[in-house]
């Protein structure tokens, strides 16, 4: 039989009234008990969301991080911008903090529309191709400076007048070698032809050769570019064919033997060899003291003295009364021991070694 549980009056029967002071009933306990496991459970659950959701979440943001850097490498090459953009999200990391690329240590020019990215061309520049070096015109291989003639290359010995034609003095030496029947080199200056046609005429009539002197005795010609040097000896060229039309010029000499290899290359491109010599009397030099029979003298004894088979000899007819009264000895003695003729044109010389230093300047 169950017992009756004691009532209060008004009031519904008491439940676990029997416990000790302070204490809860069971069922109070047992209550507490449930919400403890409750919310232990959704404590271990809300961990293991964190444990799984925070690394996906990072590893997103590392992605993303990648993904933005190597968007910023391909700007980087293709335009000189900053590594880390304003848009960039707040997690990822700045682009200075990743490993420079070569291409954005050194951006390249921004790509023209359509072509390739920046990034896919190599950063290295393709390799520049050689210089061409243009050989040496080659000339007649002559002994003097730039390979001009020093020698007329056989056994005779050749006389050459510089600096006419005079209307004076070159007569006189044209009649004294058409006495010995003797031929010579004439170099013409080009303003003394344009003054003197008629002696350039006679001097061809007699049989004698013409030689390019320069338009106006120019000493420095050898320094100037190839075309001022063409443009002076193709002046004087005209000049003489204007006298003597048709007429061959198969000789240069410049002003003082002042050659280059320019000078000498680029009066061969004209069909001239440049002509050196090997006696010099130095004709042309009076000194103060020196009289006239005194200089007649030197410039006779310098050429019996030097001459040799093969020698060109130079002198001047242009204002030069005493080197005229000085071959009025030497052109009957040279005759006795030399053949009196003309310069002997040798073969073209053999290619030199091509370097940059031995190139011709076009003309």
């Amino acid at each position: 039989m169950r017992p009756l549980a004691v009532t209060r009056s008004g009031s519904g029967p008491a439940i676990g009234s029997h416990r000790a002071p302070g204490t809860l009933p069971i069922e109070s306990w047992l209550l507490i008990g449930r919400h403890r496991q409750q919310a232990l459970l959704a404590a271990l659950v809300a961990v293991g969301i964190m444990l799984i959701v925070f690394p996906m979440q990072q590893r997103d943001t590392d992605t993303q991080v990648d993904t933005i850097t190597a968007g910023q490498a391909v700007t980087t090459t293709a335009k000189p911008k900053p590594a880390v953009s304003s848009s960039a999200p707040r997690g990822a990391a700045p682009a200075a903090a990743q490993p420079a690329t070569s291409e954005a240590a050194a951006p390249a020019p921004s790509a023209p529309p359509g072509s390739a990215p920046a990034a896919a061309v190599p950063s290295a520049r393709p390799a520049s191709a050689p210089p061409t070096v243009t050989p040496a015109i080659l000339v007649p291989a002559g002994t003097g400076p730039g390979q001009s003639l020093r020698t007329t290359g056989t056994d005779t010995v050749a006389l050459t007048f510089d600096d006419g034609p005079d209307p004076v003095q070159t007569p006189k030496i044209l009649a004294l070698l058409d006495k010995y029947r003797v031929k010579a080199t004439f170099c013409l200056v080009g303003s003394q032809v344009a003054r003197h046609p008629e002696i350039v005429r006679d001097i061809v009539a007699a049989g004698h050769t013409l030689c390019n002197h320069t338009w106006d005795h120019s000493l420095t010609i050898g320094k100037q570019k190839p075309a001022a040097i063409q443009k002076d000896l193709l002046r004087t060229n005209e000049a003489i064919r204007a006298a003597v039309p048709g007429a061959e010029i198969p000789f240069f000499r410049a002003p003082g033997g002042n050659f280059s290899d320019t000078l000498v290359q680029t009066a061969y491109t004209d069909g001239m060899v440049s002509l050196y010599w090997q006696v010099d009397p130095s004709d042309w030099d009076h000194p103060d003291k020196e009289s006239v029979t005194q200089h007649i003298s030197k410039v006779t004894k310098n050429i019996q003295e030097n001459t040799k088979p093969g020698s060109i000899i130079l002198s001047h007819d242009f204002n030069q009364p005493d080197t005229i009264k000085a071959y009025e000895t030497l052109v009957p003695w040279l005759q006795e021991r030399f053949t009196l003729g003309l310069p002997t044109i040798p073969p073209v010389a053999s290619a030199p070694a091509t370097s940059p230093s031995a190139s011709a300047p076009p003309l």
